[in-house]
């Protein structure tokens, strides 16, 4: 497991520093609207748990010998759509409490303006989540290594950056 996971460690560490410089190029647009600076580090740490959840199950499913890498798969269908139910009612929830904060430090954003960043990009970032967190189980199953190892911090990791890139690209759509 050592010799699996430190290689691994390393590139996830570079990928964080990556992510972490995108999130700071997109600093001044944070401070000036308190309710984008209260949705970042949420969508990250939904995208990461709805990820964790999504290989858990998968992985469970892997080892009991139901998963199988398909469309008609009926698990891989529940399962996925566990997933962007879930992600719907707590970014819908996220919306709200964002906007609620964000007026209360004084932020201008509308009620409308938030609940919209934050559904569709938390719903891009849903279904991101499930096609890499199938791909990181199946990939992981195919090169030999065992998916409760690799695939939630390789998911959680790809998932932050892709959540700071979306939720920037949908701001920028948006307002």
């Amino acid at each position: 497991m050592v010799v699996t996971m430190v290689p691994l460690l390393v590139a996830l560490s570079v990928l964080q520093m990556v992510s972490g410089s995108v999130l700071e190029s997109f600093e001044d647009v944070l401070l000036e609207t308190p309710s984008l600076l209260i949705l970042v580090p949420v969508q990250i740490g939904t995208a990461g748990n709805l990820g964790s959840i999504m290989c858990s199950r998968l992985s469970t499913q892997l080892h009991l010998g139901t998963f199988e890498l398909s469309i008609d798969n009926h698990d891989v269908q529940s399962n996925s759509l566990a997933v962007l139910g879930l992600g719907f009612t707590v970014f819908t929830l996220v919306g709200v409490a964002a906007w609620a904060i964000g007026q209360a430090l004084g932020g201008t954003l509308t009620l409308v303006e938030v609940m919209t960043i934050s559904l569709i990009s938390g719903m891009l970032l849903s279904v991101f989540v499930v096609v890499v967190s199938l791909l990181a189980v199946y990939g992981s199953f195919k090169l030999g290594y065992n998916p409760d190892d690799t695939t939630i911090p390789v998911v959680t990791n790809v998932c932050d950056i892709t959540g700071v890139l979306i939720l920037f690209a949908v701001v920028a759509i948006v307002l």
